[in-house]
């Protein structure tokens, strides 16, 4: 299938299409705890190619990838390199086909997300969708309608942060009031690169560069603070009330249309807090920055460590773990602070599919579900809105669903 012919594909397939070809009566495969669930893996960029890594490397007996699929020949050639008994498809409602196949990763461009993921919840497939779950609002609502009617299958979105051990421990102590009254949470995620792939033949750069192009991606939004947010979401049971957002193609003039240097505010109403989150392609000094800032201390994560920063006169909370001696000091912070976890933690995503692989065998909601991840696509979109726009963006009652 090429280009044209699969993007022209995923914009028309709605769910009476996909209905008749898989029809609604159609179950999830049978899986046990004795042997590994079926998996395909539908998108073989560096993201499917990774968790294909995982998969096979993570020492657990969850799943196993049978199957994978992608327009391009040399992707599927790598694909092959991780998992040679794999059946491999270039046309991934024939993965859909077969049988061997339990659940499905679909790691594709953000536009095709949702095709993807309701052809294969049609198909009687287990999900997992990574993020950002949907590319539009509507799709965000109608998903979550259709995974409730189907409560023999699975859907987990791909936000890691939920099953990592120091977000949860991070979670567990702001809960706790630990760092008092939170007002403002500082989050960057910054780069010094142009986020572009090479491209061998010009007719694939809109396939192969996706992200720099708003008819297929969210952009540095979607791809990386998203993230972000969904663990405020997370950890606060909460929603931005107002969004708004400033950016430019500032840095790489060269056709791209998604900005690459955003800052956006988003406040809480709710909560009397105001969140910071920006990113930028030309400057690689802060990386990846998440700072929650309360009375009592502020937390400061990396990916898989933190340190907790008490005020003037607030004793660190029990269980945090003295790191002072020979800890790094954050930029702009003093002293080394107290590590919260005595080491750093797994790639994420190993404790995602765990979680992934006990949500299909209980059939218990996995943490990072549709809903939430509804909130994440709409947050994402609203965001995008407004950096295009020049204007803020609301959230609406029927949005919190």
């Amino acid at each position: 299938m090429d280009r044209k012919h699969f993007l022209r594909h995923v914009g028309l397939l709605g769910i009476g299409a996909a209905t008749a070809r898989y029809g609604w009566g159609n179950t999830n495969v049978p899986t046990t705890a004795d042997t590994p669930v079926g998996v395909g893996v539908i998108g073989c960029g560096d993201r499917g190619k990774g968790i294909m890594h995982t998969i096979k490397n993570s020492g657990s007996n969850w799943f196993k990838t049978v199957a994978h699929c992608d327009l391009l020949d040399f992707r599927l050639a790598e694909a092959k390199k991780i998992t040679p008994s794999a059946t491999a498809y270039r046309d991934y409602r024939h993965l859909l086909d077969n049988p061997a196949v339990a659940a499905v990763v679909v790691a594709v461009p953000l536009h095709a997300h949702f095709a993807i993921a309701k052809d294969a919840l049609l198909a009687g497939k287990h999900v997992y969708l990574e993020k950002t779950m949907t590319f539009t609002i509507p799709e965000a609502l109608e998903l979550v309608q259709m995974v409730e009617s189907r409560p023999s299958q699975v859907l987990q979105v791909g936000y890691q942060y939920r099953y990592s051990p120091l977000y949860i421990k991070v979670k567990e102590l702001i809960r706790q009031g630990q760092l008092g009254e939170v007002t403002q949470v500082d989050c960057r995620w910054d780069r010094n690169n142009d986020w572009r792939r090479k491209v061998s033949d010009p007719a694939l750069e809109r396939l192969i560069n996706w992200r720099l192009y708003k008819e297929y991606s969210g952009g540095l939004v979607a791809e990386l603070l998203s993230h972000q947010m969904d663990f405020i979401h997370w950890v606060f049971d909460t929603h931005p009330d107002e969004i708004m957002g400033f950016g430019g193609v500032d840095i790489y003039r060269d056709g791209r249309e998604t900005y690459d240097n955003v800052q956006l505010t988003l406040r809480y109403n709710q909560l009397g807090m105001i969140g910071n989150f920006g990113t930028t392609l030309g400057n690689a000094r802060d990386g990846f920055s998440f700072r929650i800032k309360g009375n009592k201390g502020t937390i400061s994560l990396l990916f898989d460590t933190g340190r907790y920063y008490p005020e003037s006169g607030t004793a660190p909370p029990k269980g945090i773990i003295d790191g002072v001696t020979g800890a790094t000091a954050v930029t702009g912070e003093k002293g080394g602070g107290f590590a919260i976890l005595p080491e750093p933690t797994k790639d994420g995503t190993i404790y995602a599919l765990e979680d992934f692989h006990q949500a299909i065998l209980t059939g218990k909601s996995p943490l990072s579900n549709v809903h939430t991840g509804a909130k994440g696509a709409i947050c994402a979109s609203l965001a995008n809105q407004s950096l295009y726009a020049g204007e803020p963006r609301y959230w609406k009652p029927e949005y919190s669903v």
